[in-house]
């Protein structure tokens, strides 16, 4: 059964390439399945595979689902919410440095973001409170010094997923307006990384909106940072715990 996965960050950097053309050994696998084999298939990252999600048709999929030879698929390792190059749906390098969904409110770009632009987006006649967080580079963690930062995304489920943020923070929230722009190739110190925007009728609901909004974007949006330093670099990814993006 010939499958085609797309990998991202240390998995991609580990194996040497961003689509990987595998012949599974059977028919129908599950996640699980397919993770095994891949495990014992490619044993110099067998680490990062176990520890991955599988996404199937850009959505994290559940350990029984049966994964077809059509399918779309790739490896998620765990996100940062933070190489400069990315892939769109059909698994080819794009050259468009932009990326927004129909609405407007959700953006993946190359180019300097503007905190502007993005909050601009939530300003509403009748809400009368807007909070903008803004993510920069920091350049001295501890005693290390970080050079720039380098993002990835899988772009078009990185858009779903930040507008399924927005989605849900309307659910908890009702009336309240999110908005999320994040950058992705080389970042360098002081610059801006990721801009999220919400306005509401009360500032209460905005405070509680901004965290959630920064806790998911980190928790399961397919969006991977490294960390270029004087003497090296590392792909950093989630660090609080297990990580489950499937995790409300």
């Amino acid at each position: 059964m010939k499958l085609t996965i797309q990998l991202f960050a240390g998995i991609a950097e580990r194996l040497g390439t961003s689509l990987l053309e595998y012949d599974y050994p059977g028919t129908d696998p599950t996640p699980v399945q397919l993770k095994e084999k891949l495990g014992l298939a490619y044993p110099e990252a067998a680490a990062q595979i176990r520890v991955s999600f599988l996404a199937v048709n850009q959505q994290y999929a559940s350990a029984d689902i049966i994964i077809k030879a059509q399918d779309e698929l790739a490896l998620i390792p765990p996100v940062s919410g933070g190489d400069g190059s990315h892939l769109n749906g059909d698994g080819h390098r794009s050259s468009h440095p932009e990326h927004r969904t129909d609405d407007g409110l959700f953006l993946i770009t190359q180019s300097p973001l503007s905190v502007e632009a993005t909050t601009e987006l939530v300003i509403t006649a009748n809400h009368g409170a807007a909070l903008t967080f803004v993510g920069t580079t920091r350049e001295m963690t501890g005693q290390q010094r970080t050079v720039h930062l380098e993002y990835e995304a899988y772009v078009p489920m990185a858009l779903s997923k930040m507008a399924a943020i927005g989605s849900e923070i309307n659910e908890r929230w009702p009336g309240v307006k999110c908005a999320i722009s994040h950058r992705i190739g080389k970042v360098d110190v002081a610059e801006i990384s990721v801009v999220i925007a919400v306005s509401s009728p009360h500032r209460s609901d905005c405070y509680d909106a901004s965290r959630y909004a920064i806790e998911r974007l980190k928790q399961n949006v397919p969006i991977w940072k490294k960390e270029i330093w004087e003497d090296g670099s590392e792909w950093k990814g989630h660090q609080l715990g297990p990580w489950n993006p499937t995790d409300n």
